[in-house]
């Protein structure tokens, strides 16, 4: 339980601070404004005029921060106010677990947390197959994986189940696992998210999401109605004590994806559960033009032949593959705003990399401080592009404000008085497969005292072409920090020595790293190679690059070919001339490992028994081994040495 005392201190420490601001006043508790509180803030604005080039990558970006207010005109307050009146139930699980006193939040619960220390069972979760329940050591929270009743409100669950009836039993029943396991208010982390499940995943979450954004602006509006009675009725009267009801700014949700197409899949998600006429969207037509491809231009995945990409690829890169972006939606009872601005809106979609130069360039991050639902997708691809980029965006959650932008302190709930909103957010992470890095960030970062949900999955052996046996390389590594220079090690004197002295072996040959790090340095070292040529495809080749290093490497000019992942990754060619492959490393992408094996019969007359294959590995790559090997299968490899 708080005591009022220590909250009310908390509450002016942080008031004079904001006041002594150069430029700021001091908010005293009884200027209280009702039914405007919610809906006028101080904010920042971010302007953004665009230029793309063809591909519809950003060429040109520029910003233009101004402060204003952000006001709700007087009609949608009006219809927000028809909605003020139901009943808001306090065995709610909204108000359960973000109300003014979540029972979860205690300080052992607190601990555990901070400390990694976690009580885990396994359970099932219908659809979502096996999943690893964890909690807070000691703690009372519930060990189960699915809530007793989908935590929704009517008038968004009534027109879903209406259109699920149009879709199949499969769908619908997968939908309905994840939101039952969300309305526990544990977080969820699904560690492989299948191509024909993306969009009933995307739109259940969505679902989820919106119903956060719903249930808080209703206890807003209904203590908006209760301090405008209590005014009326006796003006002297002191303040309510029991409206805290918001975060210190208003954006609630935030969504961490790789791709503007990706924020365009994630916009339908949404608004797919606010039709129209019901629903008004503004600022669609600017949406849909700065997150699509320009006019005229033919998206070349979509109108190739069928199979022309893996429809993996296709999925990821189809449409406007530009990383850096940010948007802001606010969301009222018959609107759904786009661009609305930080300190005005309720869901925050951006990239990692758009909400970083965002930082770095305000030096702020307050719009991040009250974010109680956080949702990043396709993490496999941001792995892709530069992790250090999370990982910043996650070092700026759930802070203290720099600056007070006009928040009416005494509505503040008192858990983010105490610097403790993260031990509540529900995080929600999606992937294709599992990393070191996601896994690291669900262990380390995540710490939502209601608990934690990790799907698991068991793979088979991956299928390659018949007759081609790859030949599994260990080496030793007792320590995970080790790892990068003992795998460049036991390469350099080892594997690659060995290869080096047959003639066979020492041409044709493709040598595939999946670390970036680890390209750089492998490349280094056949440039200090006397009598060994080779080329090279990474990510920064140009495509002038690209077809030399094909076509030099084809033609038997060049011996070795070094490729590193994210060049696979992006461009997914077809590599001719190849009969020898090494991995420097098993690739994130299990697909990357076929698509290799089989490259060498793209060319006339190879047999299996002509295609050599080689897989350095350690036990720390259990992960990347089992998508490759089978979960039996990596396990009896890492036993095996």
């Amino acid at each position: 339980m708080y005591d009022g005392n220590s909250v009310t201190t908390k509450l002016l420490t942080l008031l004079n601070v904001s006041a002594t601001r150069v430029g700021k006043r001091k908010r005293f508790e009884d200027e209280f404004v009702p039914a405007e509180k919610l809906n006028k803030r101080k904010a920042i604005s971010f302007s953004e005029t665009t230029e793309t080039n063809g591909t519809g990558n950003v060429v040109q970006e520029t910003t233009v921060v101004k402060e204003q207010d952000v006001v709700e005109t007087s009609k949608e307050v009006e219809d927000e106010e028809m909605n003020a009146e139901e009943t808001i139930s306090s065995s709610d699980g909204y108000e359960k677990h973000f109300g003014l006193n979540p029972s979860c939040l205690t300080e052992s619960s607190r601990t555990a947390a901070e400390s990694g220390s976690w009580s885990t069972t396994k359970d099932t979760a219908g659809k979502l197959g096996t999943v690893v329940v964890s909690v807070p050591s000691n703690s009372e929270a519930s060990t189960s994986a699915c809530a007793a009743k989908l935590d929704i409100l009517d008038q968004l669950k009534t027109p879903f189940e209406s259109r699920q009836s149009k879709q199949s039993k499969n769908q619908t029943t997968l939908q309905n696992d994840i939101l039952s396991t969300l309305s526990t208010r544990k977080d969820l982390y699904l560690t492989s998210t299948p191509l024909t499940t993306k969009r009933p995943t995307r739109e259940a979450i969505a679902l989820h999401a919106l119903n956060h954004v719903t249930k808080k602006r209703r206890r807003v509006l209904k203590n908006n109605e209760r301090l405008t009675r209590a005014a009326k009725a006796n003006p002297d009267a002191p303040p309510l004590e029991d409206v805290q009801d918001q975060g210190f700014t208003r954006p609630t949700v935030l969504l961490l994806l790789p791709f503007r197409s990706s924020a365009m899949d994630w916009f339908r998600a949404i608004t797919s559960h606010t039709p129209s006429p019901t629903y008004q969207i503004e600022n669609q037509s600017r949406f849909l033009s700065e997150y699509g491809l320009p006019e005229g231009v033919v998206d070349k995945l979509i109108a190739a032949e069928p199979g022309t990409y893996p429809p993996d690829h296709v999925d990821t890169f189809k449409g406007n593959v530009d990383d850096n972006f940010r948007v802001g939606i606010k969301m009222t009872r018959k609107t759904v705003k786009m661009f609305a601005d930080f300190y005005g809106c309720d869901i925050i979609i951006a990239s990692p990399l758009g909400l970083r130069r965002s930082i770095e360039k305000e030096n702020n991050a307050d719009y991040l401080s009250s974010i109680e639902m956080l949702i990043i997708d396709q993490m496999d691809s941001l792995t892709m592009q530069n992790w250090e980029h999370v990982r910043f965006v996650m070092s700026h959650m759930n802070k203290l404000p720099k600056e007070s932008h006009d928040t009416d302190f005494s509505r503040i709930k008192p858990w983010y008085l105490d610097g403790h909103a993260a031990y509540l957010r529900q995080s929600i992470l999606l992937s294709a497969y599992e990393t070191a890095e996601t896994r690291a960030l669900y262990n380390k970062t995540l710490k939502n005292v209601e608990g934690k949900i990790r799907t698991e999955k068991s793979y088979a052996p991956i299928e390659v072409p018949a007759g081609v046996e790859p030949n599994f390389v260990h080496f030793d590594c007792t320590n995970p920090v080790d790892e990068p220079e003992k795998r460049f090690h036991h390469f350099t004197t080892q594997l690659l020595p060995s290869v080096l002295k047959s003639a066979v072996q020492s041409t044709n040959t493709i040598v595939f790293v999946p670390s970036s790090f680890d390209f750089i340095r492998v490349h280094n070292h056949f440039r200090k190679l006397s009598g060994v040529t080779f080329t090279v495809l990474s990510e920064y080749s140009t495509n002038q690059d690209i077809s030399r290093a094909r076509l030099s490497f084809f033609n038997g000019e060049k011996s070795f070919l070094l490729v590193s992942e994210r060049f696979h990754f992006y461009k997914r060619y077809k590599l001719r001339g190849s009969r020898n492959i090494i991995f420097y490393g098993p690739p994130d992408h299990p697909q990357f490992f076929t698509e290799f094996l089989s490259f060498p019969f793209l060319d006339e007359g190879v047999e299996p028994s002509d295609v050599t294959c080689r897989v350095m590995f350690s036990k720390y790559d259990k992960f990347r081994l089992e998508r490759i090997a089978g979960t039996q299968g990596a396990i009896e490899l890492i036993k095996s040495v």
